[in-house]
This record gives C-alpha cells, sequence and structure tokens, in this order.
C-alpha cells in the first residue's frame, strides 16, 4: 500500500520550492503527497527560524502532532514526524529535548536524503538529526521536479547567504552562498515549461548575486550573472513571464537593471528590501548600503523601466532606533512609494549579534512605530491599486476565487486580480479591464468576454 506524506511549510518562497522538491524525492520511494495532515504516515514540519513567532508555531503546531500520533498508534498505525527547515537547522537539539517523539530532523541543506534517514529511522528505531553541511551539492542529489501544480513556479538558482546582517540567522541556518550551475538551471526551466508552467520565480536568499558556472557551450566561460541567466530563459519557448527574489540592493548589476529595460518576460516588480531609512541603523544592521545608495539605486532601475512598481522589507525598533531614525525610514517609504511592502518589528534571534545589543528598544515603542509604517505602507499599497482603474492588465490566471465563477491570478506586479470567467481559462494569460480597486487586490472583466456579451446582446 502507498504511503502518504503531508508536507506543511512556514515562511519563503524557498521553503515551498523545498517542499515541492521534498514531495518528488519521496514520491520515489513510495509516498504519495497529501494535503490531509491527519491521514498522512508521515508528516514534515518544513520550518523557517526568521521570526520568533515562526518557531513558537513549530513547538505548537508538535504539541498537536504528538497527539494525533498516539491515536493512530492506537489503531496500529505508525505516523513518523519530521521537522526540516530553519528551525531544526537551528535548534535540532533543542527540539529533541522538548519534543523526544519527533523522528527525524535535518536541516534545509539536507533534505536530499531524506530516503536514507528513513531507512536509519526504521532500522534503529532512534530519532535521526542530520543538520550538518554537506559537502556534495544537494540539487545532483535530487530527481527531477515532477508534477506542476499551478502555471507559475519557484525554481531556486542561489542558497545562503555571506553578507551576516546582524539581525538575521539565514547565514547559519542556510550556509554560505552558492550558485547552481547555469546548465542546471536552464534544464530544470525547460522541464516546468514542459509540464505547463507559464511563468518562474527565480529564488535565492541572495538571488542577485548568482555567480553560476556558466555551460560548456559558452565561449566567453566564466560565471553567469541573473542578468545573462535571465535573457537565456527568456528565449525557452512556452516561458512568458520571470520574476526573481529576494534581492540584496548592494548586488544589483548593470547587466541585471539592463534586462528589466530589455527583457519583455521579466515582470515590472522588483522585491528590493532595504530594512531602514537610517545610514547609522544600516550600518548596525550590518548592510552595505547607505539610504541614499537605495534611493539612486531605485532611480536608475526607474530609468531603466517606467512601469517598474516596487516591494520592500523593513525593520523597525532595532536596537538603538531614535525616533528621527525611524521618521528617516518613513520619509523613505513616502518618496519611494512602494507597491507593497513588509514591515516586521524586531526581535531578537538567539545567536545574531544584534541579539547582544544595548538599547534594545520597548515592545510599546516598537509596536507604535509599527503601526505608523503600516499605515503608510498601507496608503501607498491602496494608491498604486487605485492607481490601475481603467487600465489592461495582463493576468495569469492561477486558481478557482472566492466566488462562484470566480478565477483569481496574478497582475504583472503581483497584485492578486479576480474576475468572472471560465474554470478552463485557468493557467492562461488574459487581458483585464481593471475595474476596482481593493487594498490587496483588484477586480477585473475580460475585454473579449464584454465584447461577446455586448455582441450577443446585439
Amino acid at each position: 500500500m502507498q504511503k502518504k506524506v503531508h508536507i506543511k511549510s512556514f515562511g519563503c518562497q524557498m521553503n515551498a520550492y523545498d517542499a515541492e522538491r521534498m514531495a518528488d524525492l519521496l514520491a520515489g520511494v513510495g509516498f504519495e503527497a497529501t494535503d490531509d495532515g491527519t491521514d498522512a504516515d508521515l508528516v514534515i514540519l518544513n520550518t523557517c527560524h526568521i521570526r520568533e513567532k515562526a518557531s513558537e508555531k513549530v513547538y505548537s503546531d508538535l504539541g498537536r502532532l504528538r497527539e494525533l500520533k498516539n491515536a493512530m498508534a492506537a489503531q496500529g498505525r505508525p505516523m513518523l514526524i519530521a521537522v526540516g527547515g530553519c528551525v531544526a537547522q537551528a535548534e535540532g537539539q533543542e527540539i529533541l529535548r522538548r519534543a523526544k517523539f519527533v523522528d527525524l530532523i535535518f536541516g534545509p541543506q539536507t533534505y536530499h536524503r531524506l530516503p536514507l534517514m528513513l531507512r536509519e529511522r526504521a532500522r534503529t528505531g532512534r530519532t535521526i538529526i542530520d543538520t550538518e553541511f554537506p559537502a556534495e551539492d544537494k540539487f545532483d542529489a535530487l530527481p527531477p521536479a515532477g508534477r506542476v501544480e499551478a502555471a507559475s513556479a519557484f525554481l531556486t538558482v542561489q542558497e545562503g547567504c555571506d553578507k551576516f546582517c546582524t539581525f538575521c540567522v539565514v547565514p547559519y541556518t542556510r550556509g554560505a552562498e552558492f550558485s547552481r550551475p547555469t546548465d542546471a538551471v536552464l534544464r530544470e526551466a525547460r522541464l516546468l515549461v514542459g509540464k505547463g508552467a507559464r511563468e518562474i520565480t527565480l529564488l535565492g536568499q541572495n538571488v542577485n548575486n548568482y555567480q553560476g558556472p556558466a555551460p560548456d557551450r559558452s565561449a566567453a566561460g566564466g560565471a553567469w550573472r541573473l542578468g545573462r541567466l535571465i535573457r537565456e530563459l527568456a528565449d525557452i519557448d512556452g516561458l512568458e513571464r520571470i520574476r526573481y527574489t529576494t534581492s540584496y540592493p548592494a548586488d544589483m548589476d548593470e547587466e541585471l537593471i539592463s534586462a528589466h529595460r530589455d527583457v519583455p518576460a521579466l515582470m515590472p516588480f522588483l522585491h528590493l528590501p532595504v530594512q531602514s531609512g537610517a545610514d547609522r541603523i544600516l550600518k548596525a544592521m550590518n548592510r552595505r548600503h547607505s539610504a541614499d545608495d537605495y534611493r539612486r539605486l531605485v532611480e536608475q532601475l526607474r530609468r531603466a523601466r517606467s512601469d517598474l512598481a516596487l516591494s520592500s522589507d523593513f525593520i523597525v525598533g532595532f536596537p538603538g532606533e531614535s525616533e528621527a531614525e525611524f521618521e528617516a525610514t518613513l520619509s523613505l517609504a513616502r518618496e519611494t512609494g512602494f507597491a507593497q511592502a513588509y514591515s516586521f518589528m524586531y526581535s531578537p534571534r538567539p545567536g545574531t549579534p544584534a541579539a547582544d545589543l544595548d538599547d534594545q528598544i520597548a515592545d510599546g515603542v516598537r509596536s507604535e512605530r509599527l503601526r505608523r509604517l503600516h499605515d503608510q505602507l498601507n496608503a501607498d499599497q491602496i494608491r498604486f491599486n487605485e492607481s490601475c482603474i481603467g487600465k489592461q492588465l495582463p493576468v495569469l490566471m492561477e486558481r478557482p476565487g472566492a466566488k462562484p465563477g470566480q478565477l483569481l491570478g496574478r497582475s504583472p506586479y503581483m497584485q492578486a486580480v479576480h474576475a468572472e470567467l471560465p474554470s478552463d481559462m485557468i493557467g492562461e494569460i488574459v487581458t483585464l479591464n481593471i475595474e476596482q480597486a481593493n487594498p490587496n487586490s483588484l477586480g477585473g472583466s475580460s475585454a473579449a468576454a464584454n465584447r461577446l456579451r455586448t455582441e450577443a446582446v446585439a
């Protein structure tokens, strides 16, 4: 009898990609993916360690899974529980101490060894912990990508981080920066497109510092940067949209900026985290850009593509942040006019330099600053959405909407867009007249459908 695996992912898009690859890997050893965690032989929590609450959610889920595991054992059906991802990498022994019933604990660089871990668990009956940074490339050990669930797919091209921002755990959980060879990326992209993907989002902790070894056919040799890779991907028949995330401002180069100008398939939307608008705070964060560096970069990007929309990340209440420095962040946000943005209260992550800094900001002050920044960013997002009313936008329809007869898709600017369309339009790029703007979505109608309705009435 085929076994079932349920994978629950927390956090970033890279975790979503990793979950898909785990499912592909486990399919080869007899596991079928299921959305029902109560009917699974193996449950994997694919975890994120960026935020304090994210890791606590893992322990909360483990408490519920323990009860389910005991209930299934009473019925004579064993269930295995695994914790993977960044919390496992950072807190492997702590997970074992707090949840001795967990069967497998593995980091984001070792999930390609899952079949071996399962065999070892069956042989020994003990908890298996694998949180090393292996010398081998995990991507070489993974099977080809399996079924593509939607017209939009993720593709990891770069992992790890060498920047060591003082608030961030990524260098300790994902390891040093590593770029996949260009041939491997192009091969996987063609496979995804062949299985139905029309949009691919390139993933990396510092994706715009991609430096993949060039293919053998490249006369120039050396490494390809992300701009060159995007130009090659754009030549794949059937690949109509390309995105990438997450970018580091200091790693944006002229080749990538010019790709935004020259490559129609590269969507006019860029996530470019700034974190703060105050230079002293940026330096304390060990960010390698100033506020004015960021402003100049935004100007370059908008000169390259005038309709480019930007998203960003902000941290408020970093240790020592003054009211004036917070106001500088508000000012930068107002000047830039982000189409979307994410803002967070600073939360100390154990093992990071910022966790040991003096002058931690009081919770009440951080909360109040976060509210003010939220208000600013939300107002900018609403303004951007309202500016789309009356425009015609090509929307990639992805899934059924909330109402009967409705589909939901994404605009070039990553906005959710809903419209009344037949279900066979899922996976299609449809030109929609934008008629409605909500804080977090747009409403539209198909120009072709409107024309057909008008002709029918006539």
